[in-house]
């Protein structure tokens, strides 16, 4: 091991068999991630079909995916859903979790209840709201049973509402971990504040505003980051709920990019679409990696 002329070892050979373990993960984050990253870019570039060839048409992709109707559709489906789930998904994992920090009985049932959904995947959570806001044997179906014949309730078969009948699912399953890390910050806050804005007499609903979540602007943060690449990767839910439909207006991004990837076998569009899903992850990653990173140091 070479020594620095200090007599300490050099910082190079530190932790020298970490650094050994940590090969094959870097390599393979920049052999497969990276690089498929990169190969993806560039036939978005290109008029692949079948098979990616490197016969590149400029930004005819581009173009072409910001004139579908289709893609537009989607995107506009995606800021609906995004920004719905992103206020309620915090606004309500925020108060299950103030309200769990209260030292309730049977504080870990209601922990466990509220996060279980969590553990589903997609798939099935799409699966169990289809079945609940089916007309047929649904929400709609048991009301009416109760003797209001008048009731309508079906968003999963109405262009103008299924994309909140897909909100449904995905609040019902992420909320539950939003709740747990707003809560492993409220933990983590100082019971002398507590004290001390009770002998001064501050509300409640004060003391969280003005002085716990500032303090909690890490944990905010973070969970804002977990909660948009989620969003921007929604695609179980609409495959298992609608399948896109009906006619379409349930489209999403990512089912975009695979129904052009496999179904229609254009992976010039394919990837055209994808590199703009990367480009939204990138926004929202990189502010992120500044706010926790760059400032810190």
């Amino acid at each position: 091991m070479t020594d620095s002329p200090t007599g300490r070892p050099n910082k190079l050979f530190r932790n020298l068999n970490a650094k050994i373990a940590s090969v094959p993960m870097i390599l393979t984050a920049v052999v497969i991630f990276v690089g498929g990253t990169g190969w993806t870019i560039v036939h978005s570039f290109t008029n692949s079909r079948l098979l990616p060839r490197l016969n590149f048409v400029g930004l005819d992709q581009y173009e072409r995916l910001w004139t579908t109707p289709r893609w537009l559709t989607s995107i506009e489906n995606l800021l609906i859903y995004g920004s719905l789930s992103l206020v309620f998904s915090l606004v309500i994992g925020f108060v299950l979790a103030a309200l769990l920090d209260q030292k309730i009985r049977f504080e870990d049932t209601f922990r466990t209840i509220f996060l279980y959904p969590f553990a589903l995947s997609f798939i099935v959570t799409g699966l169990v709201w289809q079945w609940l806001l089916n007309p047929d044997f649904g929400v709609q179906h048991v009301v009416r049973g109760l003797g209001w014949e008048s009731f309508s309730f079906n968003p999963l078969y109405t262009k103008e509402l299924v994309i909140y009948g897909i909100l449904f699912a995905g609040l019902w399953q992420g909320t539950g971990l939003v709740m747990c890390l707003m809560l492993a910050g409220l933990r983590g806050i100082d019971e002398d504040i507590w004290k001390a804005a009770r002998v001064d007499g501050i509300p409640m609903w004060k003391t969280y505003l003005f002085i716990v979540i500032p303090m909690m602007r890490p944990v905010f943060v973070t969970t804002l980051v977990i909660i948009a690449s989620g969003i921007v990767r929604v695609y179980d839910l609409v495959v298992a709920q609608t399948s896109g439909g009906p006619a379409l207006a349930s489209e999403v991004p990512a089912k975009y990019v695979y129904d052009y990837m496999f179904a229609a076998q254009n992976l010039g569009q394919g990837f055209a679409a994808s590199t703009m899903m990367l480009l939204t992850v990138a926004i929202i990653i990189v502010p992120w990696a500044y706010l926790e990173f760059g400032r810190r140091r």
